[in-house]
């Protein structure tokens, strides 16, 4: 049996729009923008994240007869009413910002014009992709900021939710300046170092930490990272610090701390080490670290030289999710725009020009770019196909260095920091009261028409004297 594709990873209410757009001939182009309303608590910046994913989604998107069948089951319809959308792929062009790139409240990510049954059907998956992507891309990225150049290691794949999830942690922490996974698939298939110490089983499955250590170096020849936590911390030092010694393998090996006062910890194993002549012994930190942990370790001077972070950052903990969107903005050739409280949208197709200092204006896509302004989406996929070549995760990691390098200060702060906020064109803000108007004019008059209809039985008008 031909198994179902991708096509039907999708909300059920998508399959009845786009059912019904090819019913009512409604198959022109659709633009709908795909933004973050407002940024989570204690974030001052997002990365763009997701986007090769989702355009790889893209370009092999088709609607099967597998898949027919599965939207007939789940709408409890016969398969022939939904024939309407087998062979459907996606033809379509795709506007972005590349991934790595640093962006803010209300800018859009990317920018999908397609034939409306299309752009419609793809939402969920695309939605998917981006939202978690860009959550776990800006928590690594803080990570890195908080430790001030000390390097970050990714532990989180025993807890991320699913090993797909768990891949895309190490590669996004990657991307932002993770200097290894302990995630073998994901340090194979993305070319990042491989990193590994033990675990506390290991040690308690000998009769002495000591016997651990010795045979743990004896499998493993070159520089070991050696647990020392399982028993008594600074005993477990002064006994790795020994084992270090005696087999003369100090430098480029480490001990790792993974409970209790960490800095306190790390101050008294780096007494040991040096008392012990082995000042090249590193000191690698772990165990529920975050950007949080990470900056008051650092702002404390702990002689911690590598943090291993895992869980609360592979899934994002504090913020394990964004108020993403993707709203219809123009169809056919007019834009349009939402009304509702809290949730209005600006209308048309659009462009992100970045200018000195992360002060961002969002426009029209067709406008021009202010003295110093730079485009951020980019034209990455056009009827259906990707243009150019894939970024390399170097190239990924390069740029939002490059970003986060032009953020203001108070952006990059761990706490507290305060986001800059884009502002709007003249001729968007122009475009946005204008469409307002018509929608308002709009139901005004509907509902002068619907007056007649409504007035209680019985009731009189005044009649003009």
């Amino acid at each position: 049996m031909t198994p179902m594709s991708d096509a039907t990873t999708t909300d059920l209410y998508e399959v009845t729009m786009a059912m019904s757009y090819l019913r009512e001939g409604m198959t022109g182009p659709a633009t709908f923008s795909l933004f973050v309303r407002n940024l989570p608590p204690e974030r001052g910046f997002l990365v763009a994240a997701g986007l090769e994913s989702a355009l790889d989604y893209l370009a092999g998107f088709h609607v099967g007869p597998e898949d027919v069948d599965a939207f007939a089951s789940a709408l409890h319809r016969p398969p022939g009413d939904l024939e309407p959308l087998l062979g459907l792929t996606f033809t379509g062009q795709v506007r972005a910002v590349p991934e790595g790139r640093i962006v803010f409240a209300g800018e859009p990510l990317l920018e999908v014009t397609a034939p409306f049954p299309q752009a419609q059907l793809v939402e969920t998956y695309v939605l998917n992709r981006l939202s978690h992507q860009t959550a776990i891309a800006s928590k690594a990225a803080r990570c890195v900021l908080a430790a001030a150049g000390h390097p970050v290691v990714d532990f989180s794949l025993r807890r991320t939710h699913g090993p797909q999830a768990g891949f895309q942690s190490a590669r996004l922490g990657a991307m932002a300046g993770f200097a290894g996974t302990s995630n073998v698939a994901a340090a194979t298939a993305e070319g990042i170092p491989a990193v590994g110490t033990m675990a506390h089983s290991f040690v308690e499955a000998f009769s002495s930490e000591e016997d651990a250590f010795r045979a743990f170096a004896r499998c493993h020849p070159g520089p070991v990272t050696l647990l020392v936590d399982t028993y008594d911390t600074e005993e477990g030092v002064r006994v790795a610090a020994r084992v270090l010694r005696d087999l003369d393998r100090g430098p480029g090996s480490a001990v790792r701390l993974d409970s209790g006062d960490l800095g306190d910890l790390a101050v008294r194993a780096r007494s040991i080490l040096d008392d012990a002549g082995l000042p090249g012994v590193r000191i690698v930190a772990s165990g529920g670290l975050d950007e949080y942990a990470v900056d008051d370790l650092v702002r404390s001077g702990a002689p911690i030289d590598t943090y291993a972070v895992g869980t609360r950052v592979g899934v994002s903990a504090d913020a394990p999710y964004l108020d993403s969107a993707y709203k219809l903005v123009e169809f056919d050739g007019r834009p349009v725009m939402k009304l509702s409280s809290a949730k209005v949208t600006a209308p048309g197709r659009k462009q992100v020009f970045r200018l000195p200092g992360c002060a961002d204006e969002i426009a029209l896509a067709d406008e021009q770019p202010p003295d110093d302004g730079v485009p951020l989406l980019e034209t990455v996929m056009r009827n259906g196909r990707c243009t150019g070549r894939r970024p390399t995760l170097a190239e990924c990691r390069e740029r939002l260095a490059a970003d986060l390098g032009e953020l203001p200060s108070a952006a990059r702060r761990i706490r507290a920091p305060v986001a800059p906020r884009a502002t709007t064109s003249e001729r968007l803000r122009a475009l946005t009261t204008r469409i307002r108007q018509r929608i308002e004019d709009q139901m005004a008059a509907a509902s002068a028409r619907q007056a007649p209809e409504r007035a209680p039985s019985g009731s009189h008008r005044s009649v003009p004297r």
